[in-house]
């Protein structure tokens, strides 16, 4: 299961960086998201996963159809070789890998957040929270901020193409009158 969702996560993903189309690349974008939240309930990450779907194929994908109503409906021809963005892409993602080099084993029982973290949590939150559930305790609570900026970030990025949208409006408006 694991091996055919990373399987189409990576033909998404090639897919997305191939079409010309910027419809296209929004539905493939949306897709992609819906495909990393599948994997992610896979994973039993559940509360990640509704995250994902609601704000990665959700709102990012309504945020960026409403932005293509500013803009053409294909890629613009590249003025600029792609050498130094693909060098710069291979650079990160080289450092990247290295950076997790020295990290446990994915579930491992000695992992840091296995003997530190969740022990500690599960300890405290029903007495601090007084929530019986230890995710929602955690997720309403100790990342409560954390939630907030999330929140704040979305609303922000749809204020802007709320405006964005109201800037075309009037363009267009202008337009007519202007014929």
């Amino acid at each position: 299961m694991n091996i055919t969702l990373f399987t189409l996560l990576v033909a998404t993903a090639l897919a997305v960086v191939r079409t010309q189309s910027l419809f296209a690349t929004a539905m493939l974008s949306g897709v992609f998201s819906l495909l990393s939240a599948l994997l992610l309930v896979v994973l039993d990450a559940v509360d990640v996963a509704f995250t994902e779907a609601a704000v990665g194929a959700g709102i990012s994908t309504v945020l960026m159809l409403g932005t293509l109503a500013l803009t053409r409906r294909f890629e613009s021809a590249p003025s600029h070789s792609p050498a130094i963005p693909l060098f710069v892409v291979l650079v990160t993602g080289a450092t990247l890998i290295y950076g997790t080099l020295d990290m446990p084993n994915f579930g491992s029982a000695t992992a840091p957040a296995q003997v530190h973290v969740a022990p500690e949590y599960l300890e405290r939150s029903v007495h601090e929270i007084g929530v019986p559930n230890i995710v929602t305790a955690i997720l309403a609570s100790y990342r409560g901020f954390d939630t907030l900026g999330e929140t704040a970030v979305v609303f922000t990025a749809g204020i802007g193409v709320l405006l964005l949208l109201s800037g075309l409006r009037r363009r267009r408006r202008n337009k007519r009158e202007d014929v």
